[in-house]
């Protein structure tokens, strides 16, 4: 007999993300509309993340300091991402708010994207929709884009990263 593992998924993340953005409960259909993503993709992802211990009940709750946790010590190392070239695109990491005040750069970071309008190293979003829903939701586009600081940052920005997600996660 075979026993299946399920792995977390970097899609995964940014549905526990959306979770944690929301000041009440939200339905699966909505969920999926708001990260251009269908409903079995949300309910897979759910259910890999109530198996790693990430979410629990059936309000969707996240266990925020588990997930901080996660963000903190395995996100880049489990959705690593290197700089890639220079493409046209949506600012993302320490180019986006709310480090981009905090930071000075001459390397902007972008997710590759036909809607932006900065020109910077390209950098892997989570899943290829993310930067559509981001674009819809300014919050959530923070909150990837300071995920985004911790998958590629210098420790200095990761620190900076990790202060502004403690205010938005937990």
């Amino acid at each position: 007999m075979k026993i299946v593992q399920p792995l977390m998924s970097p899609l995964d993340v940014v549905v526990l993300v959306k979770l944690c953005l929301q000041k009440q409960p939200i339905s699966q259909m909505s969920l999926a509309k708001d990260l251009a993503l269908s409903q079995s993709e949300i309910s897979k992802s759910m259910a890999r993340s109530r198996y790693a211990g990430l979410l629990f009940g059936e309000e969707k709750e996240v266990m925020r300091q588990g997930f901080l946790d996660f963000l903190t010590y395995g996100v880049r190392y489990a959705f690593p991402q290197q700089p890639g070239p220079i493409v046209r695109g949506v600012p993302t990491a320490h180019s986006a708010e709310p480090l981009a005040g905090q930071i000075n750069s001459d390397e902007p970071y972008v997710w590759p994207s036909a809607f932006g309008k900065v020109r910077g190293h390209g950098i892997a979003p989570l899943y290829p929709k993310a930067v559509d829903a981001a674009l819809q939701d300014p919050q959530l586009h923070e909150v990837l884009s300071l995920i985004d600081a911790l998958r590629v940052g210098r420790a200095r920005e990761r620190n900076l990263a990790l202060e502004e997600l403690k205010k938005r996660i937990c």
